[in-house]
């Protein structure tokens, strides 16, 4: 299990590799707006509120506040979780040894083409459900921040990690940054720590 961490910023690192190619391949710019997603346009895409459940909200009743400082941000996560790391540019807790909360930010470059890089990321989603990879998608706005958010199926080996995760750009002390929350489970108790991921993705919080 301490694997993870790593192994999430190596998948990340591909993904971010495979889109590099494909806005060469397609020559993407967005030279008109210098704004992230958050501000920007996507095209005629509907964005998610969150409207949490009775179970989610009760899932963090007592919680604490976690902040990430060096980013502004900030959640709601169980009161018996605690830190794992925090760091500039990754920040993580944990819930015991069957729930983690792991959170990476990437700076672009001024001109990085944000709404092309996230279209990229939903169409290559879109694929992964098709497939059967996902069993949710969907563009989801947390605080203003305009990102997507998918889940992963129900991997048919027990023990394998599964994944509810959600990305959005954002500008912030002047960069232009891809913000990449993942909330992770072993399989097998994924489904018992569902109402928690989902109580703490909803309360994603900028600190203003």
């Amino acid at each position: 299990m301490k694997q993870i961490p790593l192994l999430v910023l190596v998948v990340f690192g591909l993904s971010m590799c495979k889109l590099m190619d494909r806005f060469k391949k397609q020559g993407g710019s967005n030279s008109d707006s210098g704004t992230s997603s958050s501000s920007g346009d996507t095209g005629n895409e509907k964005f998610e509120r969150p409207t949490p459940s009775a179970a989610e909200t009760a899932a963090l009743a007592g919680g604490q506040s976690a902040k990430w400082n060096d980013q502004g941000l900030s959640w709601t996560v169980p009161a018996k979780w605690t830190m794992s790391s925090d760091d500039k540019h990754s920040y993580g807790w944990g819930g015991g040894q069957t729930a983690f909360l792991n959170l990476n930010i990437s700076v672009m470059a001024e001109d990085f083409p944000t709404d092309v890089s996230l279209k990229a990321f939903y169409d290559s989603a879109k694929s992964r459900m098709k497939n059967g990879e996902l069993d949710q998608l969907r563009w989801l706005e947390l605080d203003g921040m305009k990102g997507i958010q998918w889940r992963e199926s129900k991997p048919d080996k027990g023990g394998d990690i599964r994944r509810l995760q959600w990305m959005a750009y954002r500008k912030y002390a002047g960069q232009s940054q891809l913000v990449n929350l993942i909330l992770s489970a072993d399989s097998d108790y994924f489904a018992k720590r569902q109402d928690e991921f989902y109580g703490i993705l909803y309360s994603t919080k900028l600190q203003r």
